[in-house]
């Protein structure tokens, strides 16, 4: 299942940031009513908490450059994907390091983000 991790993986990553940065509502079917986030330690459950969540966030528009991707099956099904990378937002000039974690999990011959966690790295 390596390969296929990595392609699902990979596919998921590049659909999630390229809605994030786009358009954060459209993340919406990738939630489900038991997904979790973790955003910089603050918790919510549910894709209606979550989207208003990355919606609300202090920015419309901004840039995430991938640096590293890394994907693991999960014994249980599944999918644990670790992001690294670069997000530049609106008026700023220097982009900011961030990590990302999601657990994804098969669904109706789709993939469901279970778990989110994301941080900002600093220094």
């Amino acid at each position: 299942m390596g390969d296929q991790t990595e392609q699902i993986a990979k596919a998921f990553t590049d659909h999630y940031y390229q809605a994030f940065d786009q358009n954060r509502g459209a993340l919406s079917s990738l939630y489900s009513d038991q997904s979790v986030l973790c955003f910089e330690g603050q918790k919510c459950q549910g894709s209606q908490a979550i989207i208003s969540k990355l919606t609300t966030l202090p920015f419309q528009r901004c840039q995430h450059k991938i640096t590293s991707l890394d994907s693991h099956a999960v014994p249980s099904a599944g999918v644990l994907v670790f992001v690294t990378g670069q997000l530049l937002t609106e008026g700023e000039s220097r982009p900011m390091a961030f990590s990302q974690v999601f657990h994804l999990a098969p669904l109706n011959n789709s993939w469901v983000v279970t778990n989110d966690i994301f941080r900002l790295n600093y220094g």
